[in-house]
């Protein structure tokens, strides 16, 4: 497990604005935080090289780009064995339909987050790169309805304190 970096109201003040708007300016973020430019820089500078951001993400709209249906993949792989889990997880990530996998304990050893066409290229999703896999023991399909973002990690300013 990753130590964590101590931050002070400062960074976290700094890290709060950030994921709601990564596109903010550093004069903008400066003078929400009340320091100089030069300093929110160095600041944002040690968060991405103490690993604290990972980075800027672009959401698309699977449905506007033709991939209208979602669904979760549990999938059990056996024998669950290095040599096994490192091939299926890169050819897992591979994949232009995986948009998240997760390695769980439990009964499934993965979660997969698919975005495809249609029920037809689900069953040949599953079928042609899940089940035709040796190594995969049992896949379960739950399609997804509805999906909402969670957040953000830190509260508003409102709520701290």
């Amino acid at each position: 497990m990753a130590d964590s970096v101590r931050l002070d109201p400062v960074d976290l003040e700094i890290l709060r604005l950030l994921q709601n708007d990564a596109r903010t300016t550093y004069r903008d973020l400066a003078a929400a935080v009340g320091v100089a430019p030069s300093t929110c820089l160095d600041r944002v500078t040690r968060l991405r090289r103490s690993g604290v951001i990972l980075g800027h993400e672009l959401r698309l709209d699977p449905a506007k780009l033709g991939r209208g249906l979602q669904a979760l993949l549990s999938v059990q792989v056996r024998p669950h064995r290095r040599e096994l889990v490192g091939p299926f997880v890169e050819r897992i990530r591979s994949l232009p339909e995986a948009l998240s996998l997760f390695h769980l304990t439990g009964p499934e050893d993965y979660l997969v987050h698919v975005a495809v066409p249609d029920a037809a290229a689900l069953q040949r999703l599953v079928l042609d790169e899940f089940t035709a896999r040796r190594e995969v023991a049992r896949v379960e399909t739950r399609l997804v309805f509805q999906r909402w973002a969670c957040g953000p990690l830190l509260p508003p300013a409102d709520a701290v304190g």
